[in-house]
């Protein structure tokens, strides 16, 4: 409390000086004022004790009735596990190829210009990182939607037809999901 009294006052002065005349700052100390607390009337107690200690009775949970209802967000389909690691595979090559293409250029610029092939302008870098690095971070959406989320059906390379399927689906649940 103290602490947040005395942050609004200075807790030393520094003396003006020409900046062409360096000196050591000036310290004044300031006095401290003791300014009196409110005292406290009642004492604040725990209302409860900490778990793991003491004897108490393990709390036990009620089961929840089970419904058949399908619009339970609690209840989502669970992702095969071949689905699963088909997303991770183009995830991965969707973040990684641009992601090793961007530190790429940033190589092959640093070798040209150490090599004075060609002066690179500053911003030829910072483009080509903005463009990769980017399409990297976009990366991770499109191997995600690009995977075909039957597991019987492998999906073509690029999964474009695929990404069109499930931005749809995507955006029907989640509309659903909020009506």
């Amino acid at each position: 409390m103290r602490t947040l009294i005395f942050q609004s006052q200075p807790s030393f002065h520094l003396s003006q000086s020409s900046p062409w005349k360096p000196k050591s700052p000036a310290l004044h100390p300031t006095s401290l004022q003791y300014l009196p607390l409110p005292k406290r009337t009642h004492h604040i107690q725990p209302h409860a004790n900490a778990k793991g200690f003491g004897n108490n009775t393990p709390i036990t949970m009620k089961e929840k009735p089970t419904s058949k209802n399908p619009k339970n967000d609690d209840d989502d389909e669970e992702i095969p596990q071949v689905v699963t690691e088909r997303m991770l595979v183009r995830i991965v090559a969707a973040v990684g190829l641009p992601l090793a293409t961007g530190i790429a250029f940033l190589n092959v610029f640093e070798f040209i210009k150490e090599k004075h092939l060609w002066d690179v302008p500053v911003w030829l870098p910072f483009l080509t990182t903005l463009l990769t690095f980017g399409t990297s971070a976009l990366g991770i959406a499109y191997g995600a939607l690009s995977t075909s989320w039957d597991a019987e059906k492998k999906g073509s390379i690029l999964g474009f037809e695929e990404a069109q399927k499930n931005w749809v689906d995507m955006w029907r649940e989640e509309d659903e999901g909020s009506s």
